[in-house]
């Protein structure tokens, strides 16, 4: 098989990542839990993998790092946990649905949402920011990155506007955690949420939160936290304020073996690695009769994505000829991006995405190549 989605999940995995895990199957107690070596030893690799997020990220400290299982998770928190009724709250058009759902049922409930719009490339205009701002604007939650097209949002420049009317800034890293550099403190981000399964190459069901020091989020769940155990409340410091009950430790323990690895190889040359392969299949494809890219690609700073169609075919089609014919993995229909794909024009047909990993090679690209070749419709 050649895997070509991994904005959906990175597949192949750096052997330590595998070896961590397994190795914490056999010897990880329950942090928090006990002062035997496999509950301290537990406690030890969770507080190890903190210290290298808050490195990757350029957190004031590691205890700013709180684990979740995923980014919707850790984006249902932020949003859940500082917006209230009353308040209003600006996104755009290129949020996947863990930002949108979580607004919509807020909506419901009181909050005020501005949706931004983009162009036919996926593009926002950063003025409409200050345009839509009120006087009981609250927050601007918007992603780093597209799933669907791989453009980028200059978070530094969204950042610079919050931080001037005094806006928290909720970011979605989904798709560029581990690729991208992130400083949480010069991008002027509040909360900044991550999952440990795509670029940051660590196991599913891992994933967290940074939240800037002294800003409160309401728990979203509460319950055992190995502390203040008399106490009627859930403690209220970070992390342990957003991590009740056990925490995946086993992933946890892979997600430090994947961010070691990050530090030792150095994410600007996995981020360049993987540019240069999205440069090759979309140079390869751009030209085609009947292929319709979508996207900007006037820069190749952006997400190793390659979104396209062929011809009228829908795109559940094309995806399962790609897999059944030739072994290629891709990523078809909605992506759960609705909105981005109303903008792109393309929420009947879907769309086929190609995303790729350091790991895959210049052979596997020319294959896909040819095989977006072959099945564009004869002029």
């Amino acid at each position: 098989m050649i895997y070509l989605d991994n904005a959906a999940t990175t597949i192949r995995k750096p052997q330590t990542v595998i070896d961590a895990v397994a190795s914490a199957m056999c010897s990880m107690g329950n942090a928090g839990r006990g002062v035997n070596d496999a509950s301290l030893g537990a406690a030890r690799t969770i507080y190890e993998a903190r210290e290298k997020l808050a490195r990757l990220f350029h957190a004031e400290q590691p205890k700013q790092i709180a684990f979740t299982s995923n980014s919707t998770e850790s984006l249902n928190i932020a949003v859940k946990g500082t917006l209230v009724p009353g308040d209003h709250v600006i996104t755009t058009a290129l949020e996947h649905n863990s930002v949108l759902r979580p607004l919509y049922e807020l909506e419901k409930t009181g909050v005020e949402l501005t949706i931004l719009d983009s162009d036919r490339l996926g593009r926002i205009n950063y003025e409409d920011f200050h345009q839509e701002i009120r006087e009981n604007t609250k927050a601007i939650v918007c992603t780093h990155g597209s799933n669907l097209t791989g453009n980028l949002i200059d978070i530094r420049r969204v950042g610079q506007i919050a931080a001037k009317r005094g806006l928290l800034l909720i970011v979605d890293a989904s798709q560029t955690a581990g690729v991208f550099p992130i400083d949480v403190q010069k991008m002027h981000i509040d909360i900044l949420c991550f999952t440990g399964h795509k670029g940051l190459l660590g196991p599913q069901g891992t994933g967290g939160l940074y939240v800037r020091p002294g800003l409160a989020v309401r728990p979203f769940k509460s319950g055992g936290s190995g502390v203040q155990t008399y106490s009627k409340s859930h403690p209220a410091e970070m992390p342990t304020a957003l991590e009740a009950g056990t925490l995946n430790g086993h992933g946890i323990a892979g997600l430090s073996a994947a961010a070691d690895y990050l530090l030792e190889t150095g994410i600007d040359a996995v981020r360049i690695r993987e540019q240069e392969l999205m440069d090759r299949f979309y140079k390869g494809v751009r030209d085609i009769p009947g292929v319709t890219v979508y996207g900007d690609f006037t820069s190749m700073e952006r997400c190793a994505i390659v979104t396209l169609n062929i011809g009228d075919y829908d795109s559940s089609e094309v995806s399962d000829e790609l897999l059944m014919t030739y072994g290629i993995s891709t990523r078809s229909g909605g992506h759960c991006a609705p909105l981005m794909h109303q903008a792109l024009g393309t929420a009947e047909q879907g769309a086929v995405r190609f995303s790729f990993s350091h790991y895959n090679t210049e052979e596997e690209v020319d294959i896909a190549i040819r095989a977006v070749r072959e099945l564009a419709p004869e002029e």
